[in-house]
């Protein structure tokens, strides 16, 4: 799934290419693509996109009278769509503007869960589904995230995770983040203190500039396979730091992968059933 790096790069590559565009129409293509009733996204038509912006892993098109959300959840994309085609493959919601091409959400694989949310301009920040999101894990700071450990306590890779606990962070940056904060993805957040939260907030930064950098360098959104990484979709190989072979814990939808010489003493968790986990 596309996360903050991602998802802001994009924000940036189609605000520069469709801001000030007039939107004429809304279409979705699929039954599910529009999560909301009300406002009706026909009461955009004839206002200028101000700019496209994020929250979280959301993509905001913000018009005067409302903003859509678009989640890409795992397949989809928000693509520049030239041809307009009446059936395009993958496609689920089409936004039309007055000249130049149209924005496609499309989403391959069966899932069918991207969508778009209309909400009213004036609080879409406070509106479902925004508003249960944490505070952006680029600019959240140790102290604050230090009384949220002590709130929600809880591993730390499932906490980075939750975007309820901190917004913008999924599997790959929670391996990320683990391993540059040199901290077990099984620590329990209660007791990281001050120091944890400082180790855990330096490492997400890292692991965000390094995404950022590498997405703005390109034209479109990467696939997941070609987004940097030290630890993730890595086990086997070499840690760039130590050496040591990177480890992985397989869950039915996900895997926890990092080092155990920087991460958990040199402790190896084997898998995700007999293992202790390390705490």
């Amino acid at each position: 799934m596309p996360e903050m790096p991602e998802v802001q790069a994009h924000a940036e590559r189609l605000s520069e290419q469709f801001a000030g565009r007039v939107l004429t129409r809304f279409r979705p293509i699929t039954f599910t693509a529009l999560k909301t009733a009300l406002p009706a996204p026909d009461d955009a038509y004839g206002s200028e996109l101000r700019r496209v912006g994020r929250r979280g892993k959301y993509l905001l098109l913000e018009f005067e009278p409302v903003v859509f959300a678009v989640h890409l959840m795992q397949g989809g994309r928000l693509l520049v769509d030239e041809k307009q085609s009446a059936k395009p493959r993958g496609g689920q919601a089409r936004f039309v503007f007055d000249d130049g091409p149209a924005l496609l959400l499309t989403e391959q694989g069966s899932e069918r869960r991207a969508g778009v949310w209309a909400l009213a301009a004036e609080d879409a920040l406070a509106t479902p589904p925004l508003d249960v999101l944490g505070p952006e894990a680029d600019t959240i700071t140790p102290p604050e995230l230090m009384e949220r450990f002590e709130i929600k306590n809880q591993r730390l890779h499932g906490f980075l995770r939750d975007q309820r606990s901190i917004a913008g962070l999924g599997r790959r940056l929670a391996n990320e983040v683990c391993w540059r904060a040199k901290l077990s993805p099984f620590s329990v957040t209660g007791k990281l203190g001050i120091g944890g939260a400082e180790q855990v907030v330096a490492g997400i930064r890292a692991a965000i500039d390094e995404g950022l950098e590498y997405e703005r360098g390109r034209a479109d959104m990467s696939s997941s396979k070609d987004r940097p990484g030290n630890v993730h979709h890595n086990a086997g190989q070499a840690c760039p730091v130590c050496g040591d072979e990177i480890r992985a814990v397989e869950y039915s939808s996900y895997t926890v992968e990092y080092c155990p010489t920087c991460q958990t003493g040199g402790k190896i968790l084997a898998d995700n059933t007999t293992s202790k986990f390390l705490k």
